[in-house]
């Protein structure tokens, strides 16, 4: 759009900024008023609490909430994945009764999608759902979820129909955490967090209404669910400097929202600490480690472009494509070359923790969390595969389980 229209988004923002940004309000008061305005998701379309707006529009919202100090929409699983889920696939009933709850922060998400005995076969699943004429009933086992210790509603996919191809027999659902067929247990990682659960649900209830796009056809709306979850940028959030009770609570929800995620940046490797470790260390006349710098570099500077064609897409209306894995692939090998350096600075004092190790453990803690970034979101391995098929073209792995009942696949856990 030209720059009159960005002018005029800008204008009205901040003259409704203006008149209606309180910091005195509480929490849950403004984000009503942000989900009554549009302003809060103004990528939303316009039925739906947003504006239609496209994202470099978007953006200028942005920048003046920022400019204002002025707290914005919801962070987390919700916004980031149940609601782009929603709207592309969810019925108005769903949108109506579950949209507006996410924007203002009320209700909270989990991803029900991995299993002990699948990995990274997703669509291998075997978690069940058979409807009793009044309810779904759900049983089996998912892991790596994260917040299903607080989530309100999960993001469920369950297999409907076993004498159909392993694609075609899954159902989304909307599962409701808070109730007795839900067990929550936490996952203690090598790094010494908890940021995982795995989740026990025996007999579960999901009512009809809550089915997410068609019944066995779970597949497609999952898919939509892993294009945004391999962005990821939606999941995070930032605290608003300042005074007042709506940024005092907004403070205190992200601190709540976002403390599963606190060492994902050292899952990410830290590669922004290289360079300042390098200098205190004095290692930086070491011609090996200048050029493991310069690589690590390059590949940020790479990560950080592909990052920006994939911003230029969506800008442009178009879905989710290739640049997701190859984002996700980039991140892995950044991770990896990050840790690396970070050992090659601290030798084998990288291997310790305690006040008295390199900065006071983080560097430990890169190291062990460094592998999840090649697992999390779809594993390195899955994003060649979805590359090498579907963008180059190469000939699929092969399969036993093409033109077979999911019942007669072999498996490595039996329900």
């Amino acid at each position: 759009m030209s720059e009159l229209d960005e002018a005029s988004v800008r204008s009205e923002v901040r003259a409704w900024l203006e008149a209606n940004w309180d910091p005195e309000r509480s929490l849950r008061e403004w984000r009503e008023r942000l989900a009554d305005s549009g302003w809060g998701v103004p990528t939303w379309p316009r039925e739906w609490y947003g504006r239609g707006l496209r994202l470099h529009l978007a953006k200028v919202v942005h920048e003046e909430f920022t400019r204002g100090g002025a707290v914005g929409a919801a962070t987390g699983v919700g916004m980031g994945l149940a609601a782009p889920t929603l709207l592309e696939h969810g019925s108005d009933e769903l949108k109506r009764r579950l949209l507006r709850p996410i924007l203002t922060g009320e209700h909270t998400w989990c991803q029900l999608f991995s299993e002990p005995g699948s990995g990274s076969d997703l669509a291998g699943l075997t978690t069940r759902a058979q409807f009793d004429g009044e309810h779904w009933l759900v049983n089996g086992q998912k892991v790596w979820t994260t917040s299903a210790h607080h989530a309100r509603y999960g993001m469920l996919l369950a297999r409907t129909d076993w004498d159909v191809s392993k694609h075609r027999g899954i159902t989304y659902f909307v599962l409701e955490m808070q109730q007795p067929g839900v067990e929550v247990r936490p996952l203690r990682q090598m790094n010494g967090h908890a940021s995982f659960n795995e989740v026990f649900l025996t007999d579960a209830r999901v009512a009809p209404d809550n089915v997410i796009g068609e019944v066995g056809g779970g597949w497609t709306v999952a898919l939509a669910t892993l294009a945004h979850e391999r962005g990821m940028a939606a999941l995070r959030g930032s605290a608003i400097p300042g005074e007042g009770r709506t940024r005092r609570e907004y403070r205190e929800e992200l601190d709540h929202v976002m403390a599963p995620y606190v060492w994902y940046p050292q899952r990410a490797g830290r590669a922004d600490l290289v360079i300042g470790r390098t200098r205190a260390t004095g290692r930086g006349a070491d011609p090996v480690l200048r050029d493991a710098i310069a690589q690590l570099h390059a590949l940020v500077r790479a990560s950080e472009w592909t990052q920006l064609r994939a911003a230029a897409a969506r800008a442009a209306g178009r879905p989710p494509g290739a640049e997701g894995s190859i984002g996700k692939l980039c991140s892995s090998h950044i991770a990896r070359a990050a840790a690396a350096v970070h050992t090659r600075i601290a030798g084998a004092d990288a291997m310790l923790a305690g006040a008295d190790s390199p900065l006071e453990g983080l560097i430990a803690e890169i190291l062990l969390s460094v592998p999840g970034q090649s697992i999390a979101g779809g594993t390195d391995e899955i994003q060649h595969n979805i590359l090498g098929e579907r963008v180059l073209g190469l000939p699929k792995e092969p399969a036993v389980d093409v033109g077979r009942a999911f019942r007669d696949v072999p498996k490595n856990v039996e329900r």
